[in-house]
Parts: C-alpha cells; structure tokens; sequence
C-alpha cells in the first residue's frame, strides 16, 4: 500500500527553501542558504552549529521574530512567512512558547503572576488564569512556590517557572534557546528530564544549544553549518 503523502499540515512545523540574505556593504550575507526541514508534531529537536552557522537566525525565524528574504515557513499547515508584523506578534502569542537561558521572568512578578501573564494578554478571566497557574505549576514541581519571586528562587526553580510559563498558551510547539546555558550539570538534567516528559506527553519541541550532552536527549538532531544542514540524526 502506497503511504499518504504528507501536508504542511501534518507537521507542527515546515521549512521550505529557506533563505535569509543580508546586505553587508556590496556583499550579501546568506545567513540561511536553502534550508528545508520538516518537524513533526510530537518531535523533539536539537539544533545544533558552530557560531555563525545559522542556528540563530533559524531560531528567530521560527519563534516568528523575523520573516525570511524567500521560502516558505509553515505553522501547523499556515505559512506565516507572509504574514506582517501584527500578525505574527499574534502567532508568537497565540501559538508559540518560548523558554530562554537567561529565563526572562519579571522579578516583581510572582511565580503565579509570571505563569499567568500570556493569559492577561489572550483575555483569560482573572479566575481561568489563576487556575491555569496553579495547574502549570503543579506539572513543572512548583505548586509550593507560587507566591514567591524569581529572586528568591534556585536557577533550576527559575527555569521551571519559564517552562510553565510557555506551556500557558497550549503552543504548538515549544522554542527552547539554550535552555540549560544558565545551569549547573544536576540542574541541566533536571530540565532535560523535564522537557523529555513534556515531549513524551506529546509537546513538540525544537531546542538551539551548543553543548553536545545536552542535545543527545533530544529524538533527532540537526546540524548546521554556513547557512546548510549539514546532516540530520535520529
């Protein structure tokens, strides 16, 4: 039996042949050169490359901070590399979750309120927020620290904290951009482990780090170099 053909779709995410060109003076930049890739909804991704191989621009081409020169950059079957810069601002909202090295919590905030506040932006009710919190904060092991703040908070507690935060909005799919780069070893695992679990209850993730022990956790790894993938394991 012939297998169905897949369609953007079908995929969290879909890349197809990316290219982002800088102009620098006369001469041009190919910051990504042709990139297509498909990221299946469920997955879990390792981008990795050396310091100019292209990896962060992906990264901001993903999380919709930035649109491409041509390609076509699918999510969930809508190519949002035609949309303009209210409408993707609305993606990163609605669709997106996004967990950062230096945890980008709001310190006067508490762990409840950081949790919560994609949710104040969406609309949510002041009660549907509350008990969104306190449900996010149970799964990520912090449902005894709502009321304190990201200073008085371990750099592992922290991290948990912006987790729960990018799952407030059900995204589909979580951008993890070197997620345990703030992190001692112990504290690393711990939020590998955590992102396993998520990953392993479905959660599609694709996370940008340089540090090989990290990215071995991850189902499948993507390598990049000059702009190119240079292979795909897994």
């Amino acid at each position: 039996m012939t297998e169905a053909i897949k369609q953007p779709g079908d995929y969290a995410v879909q890349l197809v042949d990316l290219y982002k060109i800088y102009k620098m003076g006369t001469q041009e930049v190919r910051a990504l050169d042709g990139v297509s890739a498909d990221f299946d909804k469920g997955s879990f991704w390792a981008i990795m490359g050396p310091s100019g191989s292209g990896k962060s621009t992906m990264l901001n081409l993903l999380g919709c901070l930035d649109r491409p020169t041509s390609g076509s950059y699918y999510l969930s079957g809508r190519d949002v590399s035609i949309l303009d810069d209210n409408e993707l601002s609305d993606i990163r909202l609605k669709y997106l979750g996004f967990i950062f090295q230096s945890f980008n919590l709001i310190p006067q905030l508490t762990v409840e309120e950081n949790i919560a506040l994609p949710l104040y932006y969406l609309g949510w009710s002041a009660k549907e927020r509350t008990d969104r919190a306190h449900s996010l904060a149970k799964l990520v092991g912090l449902e005894d620290r709502l009321r304190h703040r990201p200073t008085e908070l371990s750099g592992g507690q922290q991290q948990r904290v912006a987790i729960a935060r990018a799952l407030s909005n059900d995204p589909v799919f979580l951008l993890a951009d070197e997620p345990t780069g703030n992190l001692d070893s112990a504290t690393s695992m711990e939020i590998i482990e955590l992102l396993q679990k998520l990953n392993q209850e479905g959660k599609t993730i694709i996370m940008v780090t340089h540090e090989p022990d990290i990215a071995k956790f991850a189902r499948k790894r993507l390598y990049m170099r000059d702009g190119k993938i240079q292979k795909v394991e897994g």
